[in-house]
């Protein structure tokens, strides 16, 4: 898809579809009100007849439009000024798409200013995301793959001015970097765990390394893993058939001496539970146990493509976890790469097993800030539901900043607190630390236990397990936190 920015006059730009947005029974919009002034007041005439209202997402399409350059003039409602917002604005570009891809259109224009309530950046970017989430296709597997083709080929964006302008394009070199880390994600999320192993995982990051001279990728073994001393991690690979990978992606976009950006993301290509063992029902959905891991790959890939000012470092710990006569049993007793002791309440909480090894790992880079990504905990599921990021860190700083990027991005995220009353649910008769924390806030002693190998740096754990996948009809990876993840890059490396 070929983006493009201009500053011109949307009567004389040639096009073969003008979107015109209307809010619900007014034309105060730019691109409205003028058209309806050219033509003899014929959008109105249109709005009274009832056919079109304005409703949000509700569209039409008009060829009959002689005061400009279109082929073809769209109507697109946004609902009720009153109620717009980021989320009504996707709704609307979600039923645009559909509708332009049920035409002949090869391209569209829409006047930036006409969304008043944001700028030319981040209207241009919801309206490139939208592209890119509706036009997401999974076929690698099929072999009579039914790959959509589409018309559809190049959006121009109409700005005001030459400032605007200025935002636009950088919204489009930014945004389509994004958004193609978001299809690598899910690309890598959607693989079947006989396919995406922890040496393909492996594999892709070294293929990286080869497309961008600033990532440099080194792969740990497992008898490198042991000479570290990394008993916690390698406790869970031991059940597997497939050896434990610790993936280490270096993207140096900034000064030498300047500290990296580290991010830790879980890569459990396929959790079984272990001894401990998950129920048959749904087990097809644990391949999505490394999404946090994809997250981490999507992200570095879009700050090499925004060639960000800035280093930043990926880790992936890789395994499955599967039950096998040499797997973890609930009693055992791991040592850590730190030196604590864990003592196995149950297999399945198995993703803190391999992140508190990578955590510690994590120090030998001098980090400015870690944060670590996983689909950790089902409670986070019934705290927050699937619409929110769990939020839970050891500095206010780095949580505000992770807050307000969700915001920014739209991929939002909710603090949860990280006190030192919940961390007595931890305690072990037999060992430093248990891996459980019993029912009661399941999120909270998750990454309370992640917290005892944070002491050292700022960090902060995004648990991802309600944001990161769809079940059901739509069952798919979203490619959640990749955009939060890379608008805090963004504000970090003083990009927007």
């Amino acid at each position: 898809m070929q983006y493009i920015a201009k500053s011109t006059d949307l009567f004389s730009l040639k096009t073969s579809c003008l979107i015109v947005p209307v809010f619900a029974k007014k034309l105060d919009l730019t691109s409205a009100s003028m058209i309806n002034d050219a033509e003899n007041q014929k959008i109105s005439a249109i709005l009274k007849l009832g056919d079109f209202q304005g409703n949000n997402g509700q569209t039409q399409i008009h060829y009959d439009f002689s005061c400009c350059n279109a082929q073809r003039v769209l109507l697109l409602g946004l609902g009720n000024k009153r109620d717009f917002s980021k989320k009504s604005f996707k709704t609307a570009l979600s039923s645009l798409m559909t509708t332009l891809d049920d035409s002949k259109c090869r391209d569209f224009s829409v006047v930036l200013s006409d969304f008043a309530e944001l700028d030319a950046y981040q209207s241009s970017r919801e309206i490139i995301l939208a592209i890119n989430e509706i036009r997401y296709q999974f076929n690698q597997c099929k072999s009579l793959a039914d790959d959509k083709t589409y018309a559809l080929k190049k959006v121009t964006f109409i700005t005001d001015d030459r400032k605007s302008q200025a935002l636009a394009q950088k919204s489009i070199t930014h945004t389509s970097a994004i958004a193609n880390g978001i299809s690598l994600a899910k690309d890598l999320s959607n693989l079947p765990g006989n396919i995406c192993t922890p040496t393909y995982l492996a594999d892709q990051a070294k293929s990286i390394a080869r497309q961008y001279r600033k990532i440099k990728t080194t792969i740990l073994e497992e008898k490198q893993m042991e000479k570290l001393g990394m008993g916690s991690f390698l406790s869970v690979s031991r059940g597997s058939r497939q050896p434990a990978k610790l993936i280490t992606m270096e993207y140096k976009g900034g000064k030498v001496k300047d500290k990296p950006v580290v991010l830790v993301g879980k890569g459990l290509t396929f959790d079984a539970g272990g001894i401990s063992l998950k129920p048959g029902a749904g087990m097809d959905e644990m391949k999505y146990d490394m999404c946090g891991s994809a997250s981490v790959f999507g992200t570095i890939t879009a700050a090499a493509d925004m060639d960000l000012p800035i280093n930043i470092v990926g880790i992936v710990p890789s395994s499955e976890n599967m039950p096998d006569g040499d797997a973890n049993k609930p009693g055992d007793i791991v040592t850590s790469m730190s030196g604590q002791t864990i003592e196995i309440l149950n297999t399945d909480a198995e993703g803190r097993l391999i992140l508190c090894d990578a955590l510690t790992y994590a120090e030998k880079f001098n980090p400015a800030i870690v944060i670590d990504i996983a689909t950790l905990t089902g409670a986070c599921i019934i705290a927050l539901g699937h619409q929110t990021n769990g939020l839970m860190a050891n500095d206010d700083k780095l949580a505000n900043d992770l807050l307000d990027a969700g915001e920014t991005s739209g991929d939002r995220t909710w603090r949860l607190p990280l006190w030192d009353e919940y961390q007595s649910q931890l305690d072990s008769n037999f060992a430093d630390i248990a891996n459980i924390g019993g029912r009661g806030a399941g999120t909270i002693t998750a990454a309370c236990f992640l917290s005892r190998f944070t002491k050292k740096y700022k960090w902060a754990h995004l648990d991802i397990a309600g944001t990161a996948w769809k079940s059901g009809k739509e069952k798919g990876a979203t490619g959640r936190p990749v955009t939060l993840l890379s608008q805090l890059l963004l504000k970090r490396a003083r990009q927007v």
